[in-house]
């Protein structure tokens, strides 16, 4: 640890815990006592007013006039921080390992009351999600440093879980999350176009060591967002037709936050919403999502939909009762 990071570490201790010895601090900080006794000559020197106390039950202590609050973090960035980390845990964030250790760090100067308010706030929210397996980690780690430092990657991707593998030149521009797969986003030279990967899908990454620019207002996120609704935004098949749908103001509410019906809402009133859908949209996504929704919700039109929904309706009950 650098010696500043051990400085600041001694107040924390002393200004949480109260007196303690060089030895105390020693061990609690993991340094060779020697250390502990440079570090605090190195703060008397600087300013900071430390009691030293000899014999018995001597050590050292804060006056209590020395106020340290604008190192802290308050009550609810503290909280916001600890309920951060619960969702980052096991989605294959790549610095999980250093957030942990940020986590520690804020619960090692922590006084008792100050710990079990903590402790009370991590089990306020807890993150349900398949375990991410340590080589998404590794990918992502490898991907988003490279994305840092503007280095081109050779990438192995399977097209599907298991389909046909290819080796592609990729100059990652940044990563992005949807719907817990994590995806990079960058230039693909086999494609001569900017591509999204999914990264479970990827099977080796490699550095060339190769440069490149990256586009300055460019957002992984935006484009991800923009390349699943493409067939909406440019019209292709057919043009946009008016979906009206009614329903309870709860299911409504859950559809218009589809990211394909979000985006294509026109009107909404309590009990009836107005999308306006491009003709591929409508028959491929939209009624397998509308039929999740059961009774909830009736399409008043077009008819045409009404009927094609029906038919998978009617497909799906011929195939489970065969």
């Amino acid at each position: 640890m650098p010696r500043a990071d051990n400085m600041l570490a001694i107040l924390m201790l002393l200004k949480s815990r109260g007196r303690m010895t060089a030895r105390q601090l020693a061990e609690e900080l993991e340094i060779h006592i020697r250390t502990v006794y440079r570090c605090i000559d190195a703060l008397c020197a600087s300013g900071v007013s430390i009691v030293a106390e000899t014999g018995r039950d001597g050590g050292y202590s804060l006056p209590a006039h020395v106020k340290l609050e604008p190192l802290f973090f308050d009550a609810d960035e503290q909280k916001a921080l600890l309920h951060a980390a619960q969702f980052a845990r096991g989605s294959g964030y790549p610095h999980e390992e250093a957030l942990n250790r940020a986590i520690a760090k804020i619960k090692r100067y922590a006084d008792a009351k100050q710990m079990e308010r903590l402790e009370r706030a991590e089990r306020q929210v807890e993150v349900v999600r398949p375990p991410a397996d340590d080589r998404l980690a590794s990918a992502l780690k490898e991907i988003e440093r490279a994305a840092s430092d503007r280095i081109s990657l050779e990438i192995e991707y399977a097209a599907g879980q298991d389909g046909p593998r290819t080796a592609r030149r990729f100059d990652p521009y940044g990563i992005a999350i949807w719907k817990d797969k994590w995806y990079a986003v960058g230039w693909c030279h086999l494609r001569g176009e900017i591509r999204s990967f999914r990264v479970d899908r990827i099977r080796r990454v490699r550095s060339t060591g190769v440069p490149f620019e990256r586009p300055e207002s460019f957002s992984a996120r935006q484009y991800l967002v923009d390349s699943l609704l493409k067939g909406a935004a440019d019209g292709s098949g057919g043009g946009r037709i008016e979906v009206r749908i009614a329903g309870s103001p709860g299911a409504l509410d859950n559809l218009c936050d589809h990211w394909l019906f979000g985006r294509a809402l026109a009107e909404r009133t309590p009990e009836q919403a107005v999308f306006r859908l491009d003709e591929h949209s409508l028959y491929t996504h939209a009624p397998y999502h509308l039929l999740t929704f059961g009774g909830k919700i009736r399409v008043l039109e077009p008819r045409e939909l009404r009927e094609y929904m029906a038919d998978i309706a009617e497909s799906l009950l011929r195939h489970y009762r065969t």
